[in-house]
């Protein structure tokens, strides 16, 4: 029976987009950013942003996921050349973010002046979504991942999708709590604690990063010994 074949599939797709979208996404790392745009905005209205925010989350990854490949492939481009250039990205920006400092700085400080009461809810999606939680970085791995899960047999594309989508849900979930929240969970980690846990989900995305160059320099290979 195929069924613990998909099921297993379904969670190794499932497992594979949450440490590779997750650490990019970094709720928490993002979470101070969210507290200071929202300062003067009372907390009924704090809420409902902070499940907006992760609702856009949610659309811009699964539609990356889902329909970034297929226009790849409307240009040309094999998948995986598209795994090796998706993981050196990957592996670019975790490399950036192990040497990065805190997220401030005068870009912040500039959208911070843009979010007001009148206009926050428009400002859900621009800037608190993109790019400040879910940036160019965060699709460009949507779409890896995507050409990832895909396969040869349809029930396993299926089983490798349907892990996919779940993770995305769970990480627009995790979005949405860990802003609603925020300031409660960042309290006990103090800065130091911030920049240590930043750090730890950069070291595993770099390792991502490389298995999906890794991944795809396969193929490549394969294909040259194929030819």
């Amino acid at each position: 029976m195929e069924i613990p074949t998909l099921t297993l599939a379904f969670g190794k797709s499932l497992l594979f987009t949450l440490a590779a979208v997750l650490p990019i996404i970094n709720p928490l790392a993002s979470a101070p950013v969210f507290i200071q745009l929202t300062e003067h905005v009372d907390q009924p209205t704090r809420v409902l942003l902070a499940r907006r925010i992760g609702q856009h989350v949610i659309e811009l990854l699964v539609g990356a996921m889902l329909v970034g490949s297929y226009v790849l492939h409307f240009f040309g481009i094999s998948l995986p050349i598209v795994r090796v250039a998706g993981g050196l990205v990957v592996a670019s920006i975790a490399w950036n973010m192990l040497g990065a400092q805190q997220v401030t700085g005068d870009d912040q400080a500039q959208m911070a002046q843009s979010v007001s009461d009148s206009n926050i809810r428009i400002r859900a999606f621009y800037p608190l979504t993109f790019p400040l939680t879910c940036g160019p970085g965060s699709i460009a791995v949507a779409i890896t991942v995507g050409a990832s899960l895909h396969s040869s047999r349809v029930s396993e594309s299926l089983a490798n999708f349907s892990g996919g989508l779940v993770a995305m849900l769970l990480v627009g979930a995790l979005v949405a709590i860990t802003f609603r929240y925020a300031a409660r969970l960042l309290r006990p980690l103090g800065a130091v604690g911030q920049i240590v846990f930043l750090r730890m989900m950069a070291f595993l995305l770099l390792c991502v990063g490389v298995q999906i160059v890794w991944d795809g320099a396969s193929a490549l290979l394969q294909g040259l010994s194929a030819g």
